[in-house]
């Protein structure tokens, strides 16, 4: 789509916005990797199954659809455990039951206004191990112009995505929060709900994990962010929360340079979330996303 030179003489390569949405797309080190979480081509079929009659044991929750393919990513989720995948499962019920809104008749390309305002994008690349980066950029917020319900709607449009690629079902994907310009208020919107729901998103509720969350450009602001945060972060997950401030050092001790904005002392150009859109738009009538969409709740017509 775009290329960019790096700081360093290299040129990056034409970066696309594009789903991997085919199992044979997988690159032999994350196969490794799955491998080592419990996957195998050997009993998969029979875990699958497991797990389905699980679910109709149990029957604490109504999955829209038990289909291989959609049970696999929930297993993946959770390293091939039954019991936590079918926690996860229900879980992501429950909240899409309790958030009707950011689903039924959303309309994924009227979220433009959220891409146009650079608050929040994910990578069309991956890092050194196959996470792509969800960005989120809360000082250029102006809740006066995006609620936000249409953060959420944005996010939860991305994460749906990310959860049809089965490289992201296996290694999970990394968020950064850049805090830079984050004033009063953007804290005045920030209430213990709208926390819980971000937490739901990033860690507990969602096919799909969230590997680490980095904090960078923090200012005294962020402790009062964090004191909301704070009681929604299970022992696991503030294990996976990094604080950097100003220092990209720190931060290229997680993400290699070579696969971040130069913003952040990396070699890429921003993308902003309006181009997934366009892929959207483009690309998904023709394989299969745009019905999967669809069968959640999502409008494209």
């Amino acid at each position: 789509m775009t290329t960019s030179s790096s700081p360093r003489t290299r040129t990056m390569p034409t970066v696309e916005h594009k789903l991997n949405i085919s199992e044979e797309e997988i690159p032999e080190q994350i196969l490794r990797l799955a491998q080592e979480q419990g996957e195998s081509s050997s009993t998969e079929a029979a875990v699958i199954e497991q797990f389905r009659s699980y679910i109709l044991e149990r029957n604490e929750c109504q999955p829209h659809r038990s289909d291989d393919k959609y049970l696999k990513k929930f297993l993946r989720a959770r390293y091939w455990k039954i019991e936590n995948s079918y926690r996860l499962l229900c879980s992501y019920y429950k909240f899409r039951e309790h958030n009707k809104s950011y689903y039924e008749k959303v309309r994924p390309l009227d979220l433009r206004h959220v891409g146009e305002s650079d608050i929040l994008s994910v990578t069309p690349y991956r890092d050194q191990h196959g996470h792509r980066i969800l960005i989120y950029r809360f000082g250029l917020w102006r809740p006066n112009r995006v609620i936000v319900d249409d953060i959420f709607r944005a996010t939860i449009v991305l994460q749906e995505l990310g959860s049809l690629e089965p490289i992201s079902q296996i290694v999970g994907g990394v968020g950064i929060f850049d805090l830079k310009d984050l004033g009063l208020e953007h804290i005045f919107h920030l209430s213990p709900s709208v926390a819980q729901k971000m937490i739901a998103l990033l860690v507990t509720s969602m096919p799909i994990r969230t590997s680490a969350l980095h904090i960078v450009n923090q200012n005294w602001v962020f402790n009062a962010a964090f004191k909301i945060f704070k009681p929604f972060l299970n022992a696991a997950m503030r294990e996976k929360l990094f604080i950097h401030g100003s220092d990209m050092s720190s931060l290229h001790k997680h993400i290699d340079p070579e696969h971040l904005p130069k913003r952040y002392g990396g070699l890429h150009e921003d993308y902003s979330y309006t181009l997934w859109l366009d892929m959207l738009k483009e690309q998904c009538p023709t394989n299969g996303v745009q019905k999967d969409m669809e069968q959640l709740g999502f409008i494209f017509d």
